[in-house]
């Protein structure tokens, strides 16, 4: 059975858990036909086009 060495303090144990050290908040850029903020590499929700290709319908076109 693997056994520590030694003691690992509060710090370092609460340290290691903690998972602000591992987030990183995600960048968005705008979308090039409405200029809307999206997150990269997904369609944009306002006018529903994703790599100049449109993938439904929007309420205005209705």
């Amino acid at each position: 059975m693997a056994v520590p060495k030694s003691k690992v303090s509060k710090q370092r144990r609460n340290k290691r858990r903690s998972s602000v050290w591992k987030l990183e908040t995600p960048t968005s850029t705008t979308c090039p036909k409405c200029g809307a903020f999206r997150l990269p590499h997904r369609m944009c929700k306002s006018c529903m086009t994703y790599n100049g290709r449109e993938f439904g319908l929007t309420e205005a076109a209705k």
